[in-house]
């Protein structure tokens, strides 16, 4: 394997790509938009623009996220693979992060000495609005999961102070889903003022060497009776408010045909008659906000089982009993169908899919066959994820 030789990025760390080697030199000559499939590589791309532009314009790299969770995985992989004269390690003050929790006076410390600083858009702007620093010396502005960058989004604030206030401006943009129309993407771009799109996908000539091929297995896990009772359940309290709705005058579609498309449409009904001072609207709003709760707890039961749904039901029952519930969360409760699940859910004494036990399954037959591989194991839901590691402990794994 190559890898990519510069002066400040650390030796024999990062594998050399030709795509990303010619992504980050297309950067590197205008305010660009990366468009890359997750996996791809677009950190890789924006760690060598970054060593690239120290290097050759001094100044500092301000790299924001829109969460702290990805604040903080930018800032890891920087600190391990930019290496910067002034100092390699991570308290040498080189890196620094902001987030909300990082005090006021901290963070103009920090930014005076830092070379590279990783930050939530927010915390940025109200930065800047307090003049607690300019935006002066950022030789390059990244800018991850661009496509938050419309409305009033502070990166669209960030970017227009930072082409105003900098020296030698330039800004990276980074996203692998920038929108299904042309109209989207050229709202992002006019916003970071971006004048160059780089966009790959894993079909290119220069991206196939680095593409894994992908053995994709379905396996149907069979629903209980336990939860087809529920759903069924669910389904008929759901039946029973596009009936009410229906009866208004609403248009809606058969509980079957229930998409969030759908949803949509019902909510701009109410919408558009409570702008005429038609009741019926706070009405449909409400039925609207049952249909909801009732659409996700379907989902549950037919994708995550019966200790999320059962988690999800009784999260339910607590909100109807606060002092100030919804309307739509008492009629909910106090549903005679409703309580029924309540009591058969009170029922569960351990999970009644058994879904965790195929992951279990498939999980030792890939470690008896593969033993130093590694595995990683996906869910939607955090209930479920902590459900997962349980079982697979219990199993040794």
């Amino acid at each position: 394997m190559n890898y990519i030789s510069h002066p400040f990025i650390q030796p024999d760390s990062i594998e050399q790509r030709d795509y990303q080697l010619s992504i980050a030199a297309s950067v590197l000559q205008e305010n660009s938009m990366v468009v890359l499939p997750t996996g791809l590589g677009k950190t890789a791309i924006a760690l060598i623009a970054a060593a690239s532009r120290l290097l050759n314009a001094g100044g500092k790299v301000l790299m924001m996220a829109p969460t702290k969770p990805l604040v903080e995985q930018h800032y890891r992989f920087f600190s391990k693979y930019l290496r910067i004269p002034e100092g390699e390690e991570e308290d040498s003050g080189v890196f620094a992060m902001f987030t909300g929790e990082t005090p006021n006076k901290k963070r103009i410390e920090q930014w005076e000495k830092a070379s590279c600083i990783f930050a939530t858009p927010q915390v940025i702007k109200n930065d800047c609005l307090a003049s607690r620093y300019r935006l002066t010396d950022v030789t390059l502005l990244i800018v991850d999961e661009c496509h938050r960058a419309v409305g009033n989004y502070a990166y669209v604030f960030i970017a227009e102070e930072y082409c105003r206030q900098a020296k030698n401006p330039l800004l990276l943009a980074m996203t692998a889903s920038p929108g299904s129309n042309r109209q989207k993407v050229q709202e992002i771009c006019e916003n970071l003022m971006v004048g160059r799109v780089e966009s790959r996908t894993d079909t290119d000539t220069d991206v196939k060497p680095y593409i894994h091929e992908r053995e994709i297995t379905h396996i149907p896990v069979p629903l209980p009776k336990e939860l087809q009772h529920v759903i069924k359940t669910l389904n008929q309290l759901m039946a029973t408010r596009l009936a009410m709705l229906s009866g208004l005058g609403y248009s809606v579609p058969p509980p079957d045909r229930l998409s969030m498309k759908a949803m949509s449409a019902i909510l701009g009904q109410s919408q558009a008659r409570i702008k005429e001072q038609d009741q019926t609207g706070f009405f449909g709003a409400s039925v609207y906000a049952e249909c909801m709760k009732l659409r996700h707890g379907i989902s549950l039961a037919e994708t995550q089982g019966s200790e999320a749904l059962k988690h999800y039901l009784f999260k339910l029952q607590g909100e109807a009993a606060d002092a100030k519930a919804s309307k739509a969360s008492i009629r909910l409760a106090q549903d005679e169908a409703f309580q029924s699940i309540i009591t058969q859910a009170n029922g569960w004494k351990e999970e009644l899919l058994q879904k965790p036990e195929y992951i279990v399954k498939i999980v030792q037959n890939q470690l008896f066959e593969f033993p130093d591989i590694r595995i990683i194991v996906f869910a939607t839901f955090r209930e479920t994820v902590n459900l997962l590691v349980r079982k697979l402990n219990d199993q040794g794994i």
